[in-house]
This record gives structure tokens, sequence and C-alpha cells, in this order.
């Protein structure tokens, strides 16, 4: 019977050692059986032969000729949870799950990911570490997950709950970003269409007219002016514009301002409360998520904390750390923040009271994402009539001044 040689992550970190199995699916199951996450697992000696030191060498050479961060779009890091979750869920390995993902045939990040994965576990690196050093598009958030399930080897367990927790975010951007979608696009055509008119149609009619000698209605003056003033100073205007985005991406970009910015962006008009009640659902997740992953209160609030993207709210949310660390229920911390709804804070309660906080914080979540959903839906309700009504206004307003020019040339014609 064959001797296998392995290294491991364990429960109390990287281990080694041998084990006698008669193949490698044996090896695998007999590791497993030990809650024992291998990294790597080879015959003893096999190491040494030419084509397994072809084989490494192979692999890491790939690895080396990829330098720096590789960064993926949010539904790659879903795909890629997804695709390992299932790999590790159905039995197999790390490793192994990481080889598949290597073969793709698809060339995407994702593949380059797992080979630079698959270089460092084999080299004896953990997952958590590999892919907090490789990739920043995970998060620490993930990356301190990982390293907890490697720790009690509940790591295919973690992997298929932060998928669903990913899948869920992926859906969360989406629903802001259709609401927003839309109402951008009417008030691009809006103005493209005044900027017809006021540049080039409105113009051309006034010169009909001043070849008839007639007199132009006052509101046609005035757009005719707003039109000459545009056509010399265009490119002033630009130039302007360009400037203005510039020093507003700086001054965004310095850390006095980030935090007045965020809280600028929670007072916006209809807005404001999308983005509060966004905050809200991913709150509720990412707690329900790591305290069910077992998880204590404080690590899971440091996570989320560091998982918040709104440096207004985070900063908040750092009185209600300050306060679960000094033993006051989560529930009582939330509502001395004065940030958060009563309703959240009830429904936390109940789960303080019932003993299973990530039940409870789940159930908030779907009842907070119900509520974002009807605020986005009300919000596209209202903003798309608005703008449509805008829209019309001002085409209106154009139309009735070149059908009073029109008029009036022909009127100057007649006499």
């Amino acid at each position: 019977m064959p001797t296998f040689v392995y290294s491991a992550q364990g429960p109390s970190g990287l281990i080694t050692g041998e084990l006698a199995a008669s193949d490698r699916s044996e090896a695998f199951a007999l590791l497993g059986k030990k809650k024992i996450q291998p990294i790597k697992l080879e015959v003893a000696g096999e190491s040494k032969t030419p084509i397994g030191m072809a084989k490494a060498k192979k692999s890491t050479a790939a690895a080396e000729t990829i330098k720096g961060p590789i960064k993926l779009k949010l539904p790659q890091v879903v795909l890629f949870i997804e695709e390992l979750s299932d790999l590790v869920g159905a039995g197999i390995q790390l490793e192994p799950a990481l080889a598949t993902m290597e073969r793709r045939r698809e060339l995407s990040g994702i593949k380059t990911l797992a080979t630079v994965l698959r270089g460092k576990v084999r080299d004896g690196m953990a997952f958590s570490k590999a892919i907090a050093a490789t990739s920043p598009s995970f998060g620490k958030l993930f990356c301190a997950l990982v390293s907890a399930g490697e720790a009690s080897g509940s790591l295919s367990l973690i992997l298929k709950r932060q998928a669903q927790y990913m899948r869920s975010l992926q859906a969360l951007k989406s629903k802001v970003l259709s609401a927003l979608l839309y109402p951008a696009f009417l008030i691009v055509a809006a103005v493209s269409v005044t900027l017809l008119f006021v540049v080039y149609l409105i113009p051309k009619l006034t010169e009909m007219l001043d070849s008839t000698g007639g007199s132009l209605p006052f509101a046609a003056q005035i757009i005719l002016k707003i039109s000459d003033t545009f056509k010399a100073t265009w490119w002033m205007l630009i130039l302007g514009g360009i400037a203005a985005y510039i020093l507003g991406k700086s001054w965004i970009s310095r850390p006095e301002s980030a935090i007045p910015w965020a809280r600028f962006k929670l007072r916006i008009p209809l807005f404001g409360g999308i983005f509060r009640a966004r905050f809200y659902v991913q709150f509720l997740e990412t707690m329900a998520n790591l305290l069910g992953n077992g998880l204590t209160m404080v690590q899971a609030m440091q996570l989320t904390h560091q998982a918040t993207d709104n440096p207004y709210l985070q900063q908040e949310f750092e009185s209600v750390m300050r306060n679960v660390g000094e033993g006051v229920a989560l529930s009582r911390a939330l509502d001395r923040s004065a940030q958060f709804p009563p309703l959240l804070i009830d429904m936390v309660n109940v789960g303080e009271q019932t003993g299973d906080m990530p039940a409870a914080l789940a159930r908030a979540a779907e009842r907070f994402d119900r509520e974002l959903s009807k605020k986005i839906d009300t919000l596209a309700a209202l903003i798309q009539p608005l703008i449509v009504c805008l829209m019309a206004g001002m085409v209106g307003l154009m139309a009735y001044l070149m059908m009073t020019t029109i008029f009036q040339t022909i009127s100057s014609i007649n006499k």
C-alpha cells in the first residue's frame, strides 16, 4: 500500500505528515474524516521524480508570469465562489478543485486566479492568505471567513454561504443601478433635444425671419442670445466642466472630505433613503452570515464595520461596536446610535429574546430587502413621469417658439 505525504490546514494551523492509503481518493477521504483540509497530497518520493518536478515547475512558472493583483468584477467573484463551493462541497479537496478551475476553457480572470492560487496553495500557503495576497476583489470579510473555515474544517459550508451572500449583494447593487439608469438616460435625452433646438433649429428660423425684416419674439431673442453665447464659449464651458469635475473628484478623494460627502449622499432627496435602506440590508445580511458561521458578536461587528462602504455610517457604527464591547445588548446599542429605524431594532430584540440571532437577522434582512425594493419601485415611478414632464415642457416651449417665429415670418412676407 503506497504512503502519501501531505501538508494540510488543521485546527491548530499548518501540519504535515504521512498516510497509508490504497489511492489518492482514499487518502482524501481519510483526511476528511479527521476534519483536515489537505493543501498538498502526493505519493512519498513522487515529488522527486522528473515528471513530478516538471509539473511543479510548469505550475510555478505559470503563476510567476502573472504579476500584480488580479482584479475581478463582482459577477466574476460570485461565479468563482460558486464554482469553488460546488467542487469542495462535492468532496473534492481544495488543490484538485483549483486545478479543475484552472482547466476552464474560458479565458478569463477566474482561470488566471485559479492558476495563481493553486501555485501558492501547493507551496503550503493557506488559502485565505493566498487569496488575500492575490486579489483585492474578495475583501477582508471573505478572507476572514475562509480563514475561520480552514481552522474549523468547515470550508465547504462557509463557501456555500458566502456564495449565497455574494449573490444577494449582486442583486442589491443591480436593483439600485436599474433604478438610476433609466432616469439618467431621460436626462441625457432631454439635454440633447434642448441643445438641438437652441443651437441649430431656432437660429435657422431667426435667420429666415431676419431676411423678411420681421421682429423676433422676446423669448426667442433670449434663446438666440443664449445660443450665440454657447457657440462662442462652448470650449470654455467644456474646460470649465472638466476642471470642476477634477476639483470635485480631488476634494472627494481627500480623507477629510469622505465623511461630509458620505453624509451629504444620505441627505439627497429620494436617493438618500435608498442608500440608507441598502446599508440596513447589507448590515443585517452580513451579521446573519457571520453569526451563522460561528463567529462571536464582537468579531462579527468588527468585520461588518470593515464591510460598510459609507464612511459616515462606518463612523457611526463605531459607537455601536464600543457599546457591544462593553456588554450592552445589540438592540440597545443600535437604539443609542440613532441611525437605525425602530422596526430593525425591534426585530433584533426578538432575536436576542429567542436566542436565535442569525435567524432573526436573516428574517429582518428579508423584510428590509422587500422595503428596499418598494423604495426603488417608488423612486422609478416618481422620477420617470417627472423627467418626461420636464422634457415635454422644454420641447413644447421650443416648439412654441419655432411656430411663433414661423407665423411671424409668414406674416412679414404677406405684408
